[in-house]
């Protein structure tokens, strides 16, 4: 018997003892003509020659394909797994747990199991808090190499998934996924209340809370609620001030971006929302809703003091000045007030030359 120094490991030849001495040597004695690439073992260089001339002699159908063992055939006659082809025997018997359901590695701290030893190592990180993939810009750790490949595209800008409609790139297959159904319509989640769909996990869960009630951020100056993350985004806004949204054409600024919007049809003159009985449009959808009630019979305001009804809130506020005798409005000129605007530009009409 043949021991290694390193390990300890007995082999029956001394040629089996030097093969296996090239793994603690990291010899790599077999190197590929096509791209320099070394291997230990020449059935490594073999497996990787395949990649070059597209060879897949481990073919998995059920047309009759061949094999390059009769073991392997003997397999294939009892799964078959579709005509899927694979350059490697270990990946052939990967793949076939995919038809069996078979998952024969187990957690031993909590039962689940597994059809591959690598996913059930990587899920037993779970309970380790082992993260052994770390990032060289950052330094953050992560549990899988996976994760840390699509957190380091964040510096590289690197966008390897893109849409074969309309050549839009992504840095992640599931955003690549989530876009296509822009294109094809699908909306997959429903909503078990309504039924009304999504295309978006997100979006339905924004939307469940629409039933439940749930508001789950909460502002931790004054403990106000919001079902969305982005309504408390813009709600601390009222807290600290800020205003991080401009207008390129006179330099207003405003905490919430809907706001700027509504704010450039000034300048743009757009008025978007129609009045479906007269044609008026408006630039803001509260004003149109206003004017709506104008030819409905609805006059949902009342004044406490006469009775008299008001389709806007505005207009009732306008009304009670009438009783209160409340006259906010003062003539810079003689000091005369008024209780609205209009009878104070009328007023102040007196006090302009008119043409001699």
């Amino acid at each position: 018997m043949f021991a290694c120094s390193e390990c300890g490991k007995h082999f029956k030849e001394k040629s089996h003892l030097s093969t296996h001495e090239r793994i603690h040597k990291d010899e790599r004695p077999f190197s590929c003509l096509e791209c320099e690439k070394s291997f230990t073992w020449k059935s490594s260089l073999m497996h990787h020659l395949r990649s070059h001339t597209g060879e897949k002699p481990f073919s998995c159908s059920e047309c009759g394909n061949c094999f390059t063992t009769h073991s392997n055939l003997l397999m294939h006659q009892r799964l078959h797994t579709g005509g899927k082809s694979f350059t490697a025997l270990s990946n052939f018997l990967k793949h076939q747990r995919s038809h069996t359901g078979e998952k024969p590695f187990s957690c031993s701290e909590c039962g689940k199991c597994f059809a591959y030893n690598s996913s059930l190592a990587e899920h037993q990180r779970i309970h380790t808090g082992e993260k052994p993939y770390s990032c060289s810009n950052c330094g953050k750790c992560f549990t899988t190499q996976s994760n840390l490949l699509r957190h380091q595209r964040t510096y590289t800008g690197e966008k390897p998934f893109s849409c074969p409609e309309c050549k839009k790139c992504f840095s992640q297959k599931s955003n690549l996924n989530k876009h296509l159904r822009s294109h094809t319509g699908d909306k997959p989640l429903s909503c078990s209340e309504c039924g009304k769909c999504y295309t978006q996990k997100s979006d339905l869960v924004k939307h469940l809370r629409t039933h439940t009630g749930e508001k789950p951020y909460s502002c931790p100056e004054c403990g106000k609620c919001f079902s969305q993350k982005s309504r408390l985004t813009e709600h601390l806004r009222t807290h600290t001030g800020e205003k991080p949204y401009s207008c390129s054409e006179c330099g207003k600024c405003f905490s919430q971006k809907s706001r700027l919007t509504e704010h450039l049809r000034i300048h743009t003159g757009e008025r978007p929302f129609l009045c479906p009985k007269c044609g008026k449009c408006f630039s803001q959808k509260s004003c149109l809703r206003n004017h709506v009630r104008t030819h409905a019979v609805e006059k949902p305001y009342s004044c406490s003091e006469c009775g008299r009804c008001f389709a806007q809130r505005s207009t009732l506020v306008y009304h009670l000045k009438t009783h209160r005798g409340e006259k906010p409005f003062s003539c810079p000129e003689c000091k005369k007030c008024y209780s609205h605007k209009s009878h104070l530009m009328e007023h102040l009409r007196t006090h302009t030359p008119g043409p001699s």
